[in-house]
């Protein structure tokens, strides 16, 4: 279904919200998949993201593990 509604958007708006998808898909629980959520809200809240938050940001989308 989402395929489908997917087509009709433009294509830089398609690859972001595929892109979107495949993050979170590699969040393993969704306590995970909150904590990512409600980060990244609260991120974006004041229409600025450090250094510092980009990099938080990353340890909590798993960015940082190793072996995986």
């Amino acid at each position: 279904m989402i395929a489908v509604l997917l087509r009709f958007l433009p294509p830089e708006k398609r690859a972001l919200i595929e892109l979107i998808f495949r993050i979170y898909s590699q969040l393993d629980t969704p306590e995970e998949r909150r904590d990512v959520a409600d980060y990244c809200r609260q991120m974006l809240s004041d229409g600025k993201i450090g250094l510092t938050e980009w990099s938080s940001f990353g340890k909590k989308l798993g960015v940082f593990r190793l072996g995986k």
